[in-house]
């Protein structure tokens, strides 16, 4: 068991040389243990059917639920009609899978919501972490009869996972709701199961707001943590299982990747405004996410690994990520040429992060100053 700083916090982690790909694949960038990570190395052959046969060439994905929509409703029809050569697959199977498989060489491009830590990279320096797109997160509640969206804080979301606030008409949550009708009744917290990209920004945000969550004895964050021990607290796999989740429980809430958001509302749950690093509410709505990107683009390194959460500004919406494609900078030359090709069309604006592909599932394309770091890592990939 080693310390690794990951966002000025020093936390634990199993960094031993024999488990590295298995502890990847149940935490990522995670901050704690937790058996419920998923550790499946779940080979699919891909390194195989990847390699040039005949000029074409098989790019498999796999990894964030978040990503998932863009990957599967969007893309890869599209690229079809950009290089019928290249056959594109996707698959939504958490974060963490995504960054062992890539690592393990069993996919081409791990799909995830979190980067590597210091940690990994040093056991794995031929990775790269190439933003694709700006995502973000929203908390969606379960409760009948209450319209319009509830105010809620990180503290206040971290008092009710750690069951400080176990009853919805509390009255931390009634002084920030005046005129709101809030039930007595109990909350029912929903996390994610798999190595979840989504829980490494959702903890994150509350180690950033709750003081007891990131402490050094708190759950602190991770793609998956020490969920604290509560009878109330209910487990779900991916996106789509936390929005089943919701929908099927009166009272509950849980945090769900943006790409969900139509799916969610259509199913009736309600989304918070969330207090951000300035004070102020706001909705996680296209504008809101570019503010708080636009506070952070100053900051990125050439590497590109960077949290984005609690940015400052007035109206930045406090969570929001890159979307990252995990890829080894070492391939078969016919592998390595069509991964460039893909990724140089994905962070395209007249390509990939085009509006037409980006609004459908609440993205935003990266901003101008970014894409050319990930331009340039795209062209460190070698055969």
């Amino acid at each position: 068991m080693n310390l690794l700083k990951q966002s000025g916090k020093w936390v634990a982690v199993s960094v031993t040389a024999v488990g590295i790909i298995a502890s990847i694949a149940g935490c990522g960038t995670s901050a704690g243990n937790n058996s419920a990570g998923n550790t499946s190395s779940g080979s699919t052959g891909a390194s195989n059917s990847a390699a040039a046969s005949s000029g074409n060439v098989t790019l498999n994905e796999t990894g964030s639920s978040l990503l998932y929509p863009l990957f599967n409703n969007q893309w890869i029809a599209a690229y079809q009609s950009v290089d019928s050569n290249v056959k594109l697959t996707a698959a939504s199977t958490g974060s963490g899978t995504g960054i062992s498989q890539a690592i393990a060489g069993t996919v081409q491009i791990g799909a995830s919501d979190a980067y590597l830590s210091d940690a990994q990279m040093k056991q794995n320096p031929n990775m790269l972490n190439i933003p694709l797109a700006i995502s973000a997160q929203q908390i969606m509640y379960n409760l009948p009869g209450v319209t319009g969206h509830l105010k809620l804080t990180g503290d206040i979301l971290g008092q009710i996972y750690l069951g400080k606030i176990k009853y919805w008409d509390d009255a931390a949550i009634t002084a920030l709701n005046p005129g709101v009708k809030l039930p007595h009744q109990q909350i029912v917290p929903v996390r994610r199961t798999d190595g979840s990209g989504d829980t490494f920004l959702f903890t994150q945000f509350l180690s950033d707001t709750n003081k007891t969550w990131g402490s050094s004895s708190g759950p602190q964050f991770g793609t998956s943590i020490s969920w604290p021990a509560l009878s109330s607290l209910v487990g779900a796999n991916g996106n789509d299982g936390v929005v089943t989740q919701l929908a099927n429980t009166k009272y509950s809430v849980g945090y769900v990747g943006i790409s969900w958001l139509d799916k969610g509302t259509q199913k009736g749950l309600g989304y918070a405004q969330l207090q951000n690093k300035a004070g102020n509410f706001v909705l996680p709505t296209q504008q809101n996410i570019q503010a708080a990107a636009s506070s952070m683009v100053s900051q990125v390194p050439t590497d590109e690994r960077i949290s984005l959460i609690y940015a400052p500004g007035a109206n930045s919406y406090p969570i929001i990520n890159f979307e990252y494609a995990i890829i080894n900078k070492q391939q078969s030359a016919g592998t390595a040429s069509a991964l460039k090709k893909f990724l140089t069309w994905a962070i395209d604006p007249k390509g990939g992060d085009s509006s037409q592909y980006m609004t459908p599932v609440h993205f935003l394309p990266l901003p101008s100053s970014v894409a050319p770091k990930s331009q340039a890592q795209i062209n460190q990939i070698g055969g």
